[in-house]
């Protein structure tokens, strides 16, 4: 599974390329920040934001990408922009038919190093570790893309392990009840 994460923002833009093998094991492929003046005009900004992430999905051809979801920030001004930054990036996935996966901070963080309120330097930190890199990711926008892609890799399996049991109990719940459907009809055609 290669896996693009992106850390969604106009300032600054965290792109990475994880490749997933077997079990827990990732090989870091690529990572990059895009930045954008904050003196630009917000449209401009968006589109430099989506042009990068749609150049990665062309040339790199994830399989799946995974975005950092807004929570909650203090700043509405700063929320609102990294939402429209990851929104210009699943538009770009979605025309390319790539799906897109959405991970809360917190799951990125417990992901990578189990626990959900860790601060960026313990991020940084695991995900040099976990990758085997030589040098810490930076800045911290890079680090938080290369987590996101990470924590879609050890995530995915188990969500899609998952999706799979809630399919197969309500296939069973269906089967259930149109055979109690059956013979309550035929209790009433006696």
């Amino acid at each position: 599974m290669r896996v693009m994460g992106v850390d969604p923002g106009l300032t600054r833009c965290g792109l990475s390329l994880i490749e997933g093998g077997t079990g827990r094991q990732v090989i870091a492929l690529d990572v990059d920040v895009v930045r954008t003046p904050s003196d630009m005009d917000l449209a401009e900004r968006l589109l430099r934001v989506a042009d990068a992430a749609e150049y990665w999905m062309d040339t790199h051809r994830p399989t799946v990408v995974a975005i950092e979801r807004v929570f909650a920030q203090q700043n509405v001004r700063t929320a609102m922009g990294t939402a429209q930054a990851g929104g210009v990036i699943a538009l770009a996935a979605a025309r390319r038919g790539i799906p897109v996966s959405f991970h809360t901070p917190s799951e990125v963080k417990s992901a990578v190093t189990g626990s959900g309120t860790a601060d960026k330097q313990q991020v940084t930190t695991m995900v040099t570790r976990i990758l085997g890199l030589q040098t810490k990711p930076t800045p911290a926008d890079a680090a938080d893309a290369l987590a996101l892609a990470i924590c879609h890799c050890w995530r995915a399996p188990m969500l899609a392990r998952m999706a799979a049991a809630e399919a197969a109990a309500a296939e069973q719940k269906r089967r259930y009840e149109a055979r109690l459907r059956q013979m309550r009809k035929e209790a009433r055609s006696r």
